[in-house]
């Protein structure tokens, strides 16, 4: 991979990894699935009046518009609502390192190593005991409802590389026209109109910028980024890379937030990395044989 690319993979992880605690700061006062919600109208209005639908078949960007918004970003934030740590989060979301190898075996005929599997009974260990040892139905309900958003991620990697679409920012634009309906929709199932009634009274100064930062840098400053290398590279050479995006969300939720985690979740946090990093670096020694 070039060095400006590893450079603009970097930069990316470190917005997605920040997004965490910034997320949490806007969930303190509003539903998540509101949350998100506003997060894609605004990634989408009032660009899509401006910017050209991307030249590809108009059931991908519809597809990834509803596995990405409401699949992925909607069930973390109500994984993280329902008590999951937003570092640990920013961790569990990587499981989807090995869903998109898999995927990319299956559908790209990509080959996938014996150090990848090993890397992925790792990484399966780790997610296991932070299962086991989270306190009350409602986090380990979280922790899964993060392993589902793992597994959507992979989805919408296999969607862009799928469709092979070259305007990426269109792409994202015209993709986030499709998630905030089914995610207000969601919002009034699960909470009916109290997820919606004192909203307008939620949105103070840490929910605004929460929400800036959401739609501008981690939608469409990220996504552009990521979707690029996802465009220029093989799955499974980009998605390992993802490994950066749970060293910056655990520091900055230490930072930002305060937290602190349990030293039984630090071991296992570690079994996870170590599972990623063998993935990680086994990909790299291929990719430049």
């Amino acid at each position: 991979m070039r060095k400006t690319h590893l450079a603009l993979a970097l930069l990316v992880t470190l917005v997605w990894g920040i997004n965490f605690p910034v997320t949490k700061l806007g969930l303190r006062s509003i539903d998540p699935f509101v949350l998100t919600g506003i997060r894609f109208a605004l990634a989408a209005l009032p660009w899509v009046f401006f910017i050209r639908r991307p030249a590809v078949r108009f059931r991908y960007v519809a597809a990834y518009g509803v596995i990405f918004g409401l699949g992925m970003w909607g069930v973390i934030n109500y994984g993280i609502q329902l008590g999951v740590n937003p570092g640990i989060a920013s961790l569990i979301i990587q499981l989807s390192v090995f869903f998109t190898l898999g995927w990319g075996c299956v559908l790209f005929k990509e080959k996938i190593r014996r150090a990848q599997w090993i890397g992925a009974l790792f990484a399966l260990a780790g997610l296991a005991g932070i299962i086991v040892t989270q306190q009350g139905n409602a986090a380990v309900l979280g922790v899964l409802m993060i392993v589902l958003s793992a597994l959507a991620w992979s989805i919408g990697n296999v969607i862009i590389k799928a469709s092979g679409v070259k305007e990426i920012f269109s792409f994202m634009v015209w993709a986030s026209l499709f998630p905030p309906v089914p995610l207000f929709l969601m919002a009034w199932w699960l909470h009916g109109s109290s997820a919606f009634s004192g909203l307008a009274a939620s949105l103070d100064f840490t929910a605004v910028l929460s929400i800036l930062f959401q739609v501008y840098l981690a939608t469409h400053f990220a996504y552009w980024g990521w979707n690029s290398l996802l465009k220029a590279y093989p799955v499974s050479t980009v998605a390992p890379l993802s490994l950066l995006i749970p060293v910056f969300g655990i520091a900055s939720s230490m930072l930002i937030l305060g937290e602190r985690i349990a030293v039984p979740h630090l071991l296992f946090i570690a079994v996870i990395i170590i599972g990623l990093a063998v993935g990680l670096y086994r990909k790299r020694d291929c990719a430049s044989a």
